[in-house]
């Protein structure tokens, strides 16, 4: 078993995808009806097409690296919205398969891994309207902790402020997402350190988690994007249950931890429209090449 082979990270950038009402209707009968209400329900079409894409990259993935045919995909979401996939885990080729999927901004993506738990979030560096960058700022200042705040609060200029409270933002959502937590997390308890964005590492109600890995990158124009990589008795109670795996022997789990973080490869969504109609021919296509927009701090 290559557990290597389950990491992967996929980006999608829709901010050209201009789709007709056609179009849109034949990518959306790819997926399960039961996948449809969670697209058509938003009203604004950039929210439908973030919305489609997300779904789309899920099940292309799951396929990709587990094989399994697109009509076997059952993907759930737990009460609090983490994705995760029903399958026979017995069965399963790695020890604890999962992703996480973020859009925002411009882009989709996805990030898979094979034995740490996974969080992505993506952020889009957008200016405040009707306020001054510090006013928008200091609304948040309660998710962050005395020294995430000294550093936003006290960055050379307004767009140094704004880019630094969002890469922190980015880190804190991250990680919030690989427990599988939802908006009730106290982010001020979640305090990331690290030396120009490198070497991150993070402390929870003041316990440093020496078990976790963290990457922040730059994503084309005014875009962040983080991944956090864990251990799974780090989940909450809910998501726990949906995985195979959480106890792992200590070189076991640094296996996982210490896997190669590989770069984004952008797909376009005529990509993964592609593969999913050569998926069940079993035709193998390389198509997916390294994405040249992201770049680490």
């Amino acid at each position: 078993m290559e557990v290597g082979k389950g990491v992967e990270r996929w980006v999608v950038d829709i901010s050209k995808w201009r789709p007709s009402t056609e179009d849109f209707s034949l990518i959306i009968s790819l997926l399960p009806h039961c996948d449809h209400s969670s697209i058509t329900r938003f009203v604004k079409l950039e929210d439908r097409k973030r919305a489609l894409v997300s779904r789309l990259l899920q099940y292309v993935l799951v396929n990709r690296v587990l094989g399994i045919p697109f009509d076997d995909i059952v993907i759930r979401r737990t009460p609090e919205g983490k994705p995760f996939l029903v399958c026979d885990k017995s069965k399963m080729e790695f020890p604890n398969f999962n992703f996480n999927v973020s859009h925002h901004g411009d882009y989709v993506a996805i990030a898979s891994e094979p034995i740490c738990i996974v969080g992505l979030d993506i952020v889009s560096h957008s200016a405040p309207v009707n306020e001054t960058a510090q006013q928008f700022v200091q609304s948040f200042s309660t998710y962050f902790s005395r020294l995430e705040w000294c550093h936003i609060s006290n960055a050379a200029s307004s767009d140094e402020m704004l880019k630094t409270f969002y890469r922190y933002w980015c880190l804190k959502e991250a990680f919030v997402k690989a427990v599988g937590s939802g908006v009730g997390y106290k982010l001020d308890d979640v305090e990331f350190r690290h030396t120009n964005w490198d070497n991150i590492s993070v402390k929870v109600a003041g316990q440093e988690f020496k078990d976790w890995k963290f990457w922040l990158m730059e994503l084309g124009n005014n875009h962040s994007i983080s991944i956090a990589r864990g251990n799974p008795r780090s989940a909450i109670a809910s998501y726990r249950t949906t995985l195979k795996q959480t106890e792992f022997e200590e070189n076991e789990y640094n296996i996982g931890l210490n896997l190669p973080n590989p770069s984004f490869t952008l797909l376009r969504v005529e990509d993964l429209v592609r593969l999913r109609h050569f998926a069940d021919n079993r035709r193998s296509i390389d198509i997916l090449p390294t994405a040249p927009h992201v770049s680490e701090e």
